[in-house]
């Protein structure tokens, strides 16, 4: 029994005496009924008949094989699945040992965080309690459901109906009846989940757990990166109650600023706006030729308060997550979107920093105020540019001189102490994801590098400084943007790598930003530009966020704190409240709790961002193979910017997309992989395919659901290195005669050479679309 109720009167009871019994107890056996009873014999079988009858009167609903609770009861304690979500993003979990009668509860979220969020398919223990609205279940802990789940497609043949999952690292299927798949079509998109004890051999058979969305849906490639890396979407009930129940705050403990010329200068897409800039001349005598550089920031801690219901949900998601048709927001859009967001012409609560720098471009001062500003225009990166370049618009031309020309002279003086602290200065070209109005994909565009995006990162840079600095003067705890330097097997191998070029960096020479930097210099119009810059960008360590400072190395910062997007990212909203606690700027600053729990908050809030990163990843790989899909067959220039021992990597030229040349298709010689020299060596005549080597390549196979790409190399390899050692000979084959190999080869040569010239449209193999 789920509890033991007060002990009832013996003898038979009547139908509502059991129930009532059923109702305090939770659930019982048939077993557990008699015994409280004290009921023998005849009575038991009497007990029996009359469980019958409540059962088919609808007023009993099993649970198990032998249990028994009041129709459309849950007991305090049960173990449940997590089956569906609300259109609200709230989680519905189902006892697993209960019938049809038992109802749906609401999955309350963990306040505590004591265990990671539950995703569809978990299964939980969870504590059951009847609410004025249903049912709420409150998790207690996390269970092994003894399968694993797959996010997969829909695929109905003749004889039986299969989820291939969408994840192009998984090779394995799911078999699921064909009763599980009513009402579903080919193609959709569906998470799954395999059976427990499943056998060993064949294919794996599972359930559906919920249908998501369709692979043919100009927006699949976002749901599915969604979905497959757990990305927390909407908010609930309470988050959105409480983040439509504030409003602009007034000058009460704020100091106006309205009268400061500020201007946002963001994306053209951008719908909210979290900074806005101001500089003009130091008219202190002490500082002559010095700037005075004003970066305000929405003030989001006015809105987000600590251990309320939107600051537990924004430190959940840890950050916003941005794909090419989306963004799923840290915050509710009325405060994204609405008073956090920096509009033109309207009253916003910011936190804002004053800066100082004198003519040689270091900072000699500043100080942080929160204050009451209003923008004085929105502009778009494009459209300053514009302007500076002689081309103003009807926005611009009015305000040349009193704020565009101010801040870029204020960012050429900036430049000066940039220059002199020589941050890395790493070139990687992005791309991004032009959508059509109707949702498709328009173009895949490369992302311009304008002098007004590296004015705004300069000012944002010194404003994170700011913040480090001041909340280390007032000895507050803070949590730090950490970026280490390189570890010494990550410069042993680019060490390697460089001796391939004809270019040496000494083993036991300590890296530096600088000497970084004189590489990248002397490689800046050379034809190894381009992969030297990929294999620096490489070297780097990955960036996290630590209450311990060590420092930023790709900045070259002794410290550096996140200030300035508090709107996207929790580590901000951490740094914004530590500086209202520090400089007494306000009640709602960082609270003893949150400073004894900054080591935890720092790990989760990486963990998102890293969660987040390979989402946007994923999904702009699924854009790029369906934007490519129509162009199967067809030839395009890259270079190999990837060697394994299983293929190169190669990335387009025109697109900025990557795909794989396996390495079973470039012939019948078997290629070694050489990590030393990041080249895939010809066994027999050492011809390489090394890393940066420019390519030709046909597009054998796209497939949007996986964003996989599959490339032909239809290029010669380079020839053989005489400074080389040869590789070792041995018996592998590959084409007609090794019996494998995705394309058939001879004697090495290229596939256009082995198709007499001609393109190879036509390539026996070459496939798209939907997986075979």
């Amino acid at each position: 029994m789920a509890k033991s109720p007060k002990r009832p009167v013996a003898g038979l009871p009547d139908k509502d005496t059991l129930l009532a019994f059923l109702r305090e107890a939770g659930e019982a056996e048939k077993s557990d009924i008699a015994r409280a009873f004290g009921l023998k014999g005849a009575e038991r079988r009497m007990l029996r008949e009359m469980l019958r009858e409540l059962e088919a009167e609808g007023k009993l609903g099993k649970r198990g094989r032998k249990g028994f609770a009041e129709a459309g009861t849950l007991p305090p304690v049960g173990v449940a699945d997590v089956v569906a979500r609300t259109d609200d993003g709230e989680l519905l979990v189902q006892l697993v040992k209960g019938e049809a009668d038992a109802p749906q509860a609401v999955l309350v979220a963990d306040k505590e965080r004591r265990v990671s969020a539950p995703a569809m398919g978990d299964r939980l223990l969870v504590k059951f309690s009847r609410t004025g609205e249903g049912w709420e279940a409150r998790l207690v802990k996390k269970l092994d459901a003894g399968g694993s789940k797959i996010l997969g497609v829909v695929r109905k043949g003749h004889r039986d109906v299969r989820i291939e999952p969408v994840d192009k690292k998984d090779k394995e299927f799911l078999i699921v009846p064909a009763g599980q798949v009513e009402g579903l079509k080919d193609g959709d998109l569906v998470l799954a989940a395999s059976e427990r004890g499943d056998s060993r051999y064949g294919p794996k058979r599972g359930k559906i757990l919920e249908k998501i969305g369709r692979e043919d849906d100009p927006r699949a490639a976002s749901i599915i990166a969604i979905h497959q890396h757990n990305i927390p979407i909407g908010f609930s009930e309470a988050v959105i109650a409480e983040a439509g129940d504030q409003a602009v705050p007034t000058l009460k403990g704020r100091e106006d600023l309205r009268h400061i010329p500020f201007v946002t200068i963001d994306p053209q897409d951008a719908r909210d706006h979290d900074d806005a800039v101001f500089a003009e001349r130091d008219t202190d005598e002490k500082n002559p030729d010095g700037w005075v550089v004003w970066v305000a920031i929405a003030d989001v801690a006015a809105y987000v308060r600590p251990n309320t219901a939107l600051d537990r949900e924004a430190r959940a998601k840890g950050n916003s997550t941005y794909f090419p048709d989306r963004v799923e927001p840290m915050l509710p859009e009325v405060l994204s979107n609405g008073l956090c967001s920096l509009k033109e012409g309207e009253n916003r609560a910011t936190m804002a920093v004053r800066m100082v720098f004198d003519k040689s471009g270091t900072k000699i001062g500043h100080k942080f105020t929160r204050g009451l500003m209003r923008s004085h225009a929105k502009l778009s990166y494009e459209q300053a540019q514009a302007a500076i370049d002689g081309q103003p618009d009807d926005t611009t031309g009015p305000i040349m001189d009193t704020i565009l020309y101010p801040l870029w002279n204020a960012y050429a003086c900036m430049l000066k102490g940039r220059e002199r602290r020589a941050p890395l200065a790493i070139e990687s070209l992005e791309r991004r994801v032009q959508m059509s109005p109707e949702g498709g994909i328009q173009a895949i565009l490369p992302r311009q590098s304008l002098q007004a995006h590296r004015l705004i990162e300069e000012m944002m840079v010194q404003a994170n400084v700011c913040a480090a600095e001041s909340l280390e003067k007032a000895r507050t705890p803070l949590i730090y943007r950490v970026h280490e330097t390189p570890s010494q097997e990550k410069i042993f191998n680019l060490s390697d790598f460089l001796h391939t070029i004809g270019k040496s960096w000494a083993k036991g020479e300590a890296p530096t930003t600088k000497r970084f930097n004189k590489l990248l210099a002397e490689i800046k119009d050379s034809e190894h530009a381009e992969v030297v810059n990929e294999v620096v960008l490489r070297t780097q360590m990955q960036a996290f966020y630590s209450p311990e400072n060590l420092g930023h190395f790709g900045l070259n910062l002794d410290r550096y704190a996140h200030f300035t997007s508090p709107i996207r990212r929790y580590a901000d909203l951490i740094v914004h409240r530590g500086l209202i606690r520090a400089l007494n700027l306000g009640d709602d600053g960082l609270t003893d709790r949150e400073m004894a729990e900054l080591s935890g908050i720092a790990e989760h809030i990486t963990e998102t961002e890293r969660r987040s990163m390979a989402a946007e990843r994923a999904a702009m790989d699924r854009y790029i193979a369906a934007f490519l899909e129509d162009r199967v067959g067809a030839t395009f220039t890259g270079r190999i910017t990837g060697v394994t021992r299983f293929g190169l990597f190669i990335r387009l030229d025109e697109t900025g997309a990557d795909g794989l040349v396996p390495v079973s298709s470039l012939g019948d010689e078997y290629f070694v992989h050489d990590d030393r020299s990041h080249a895939l060596v010809g066994e027999r005549s050492g011809k390489r395919y090394p890393l940066g080597l420019n390519v030709e390549v046909l597009l054998a196979e796209a497939t949007p659901v996986t964003g996989g790409l599959v490339f032909q190399m239809l290029s010669d390899p380079a020839p053989r290195d005489p400074n080389a050692a040869m590789p070792r000979l041995g018996m592998r084959g590959r084409g007609p005669k090794g019996g494998k190999g995705g394309f058939k080869g001879a004697g090495g040569k290229s596939a256009r050479a082995r198709n007499g010239g001609k393109p190879l449209g036509g390539l026996k193999g070459v496939r798209k679309g939907k997986r075979k």
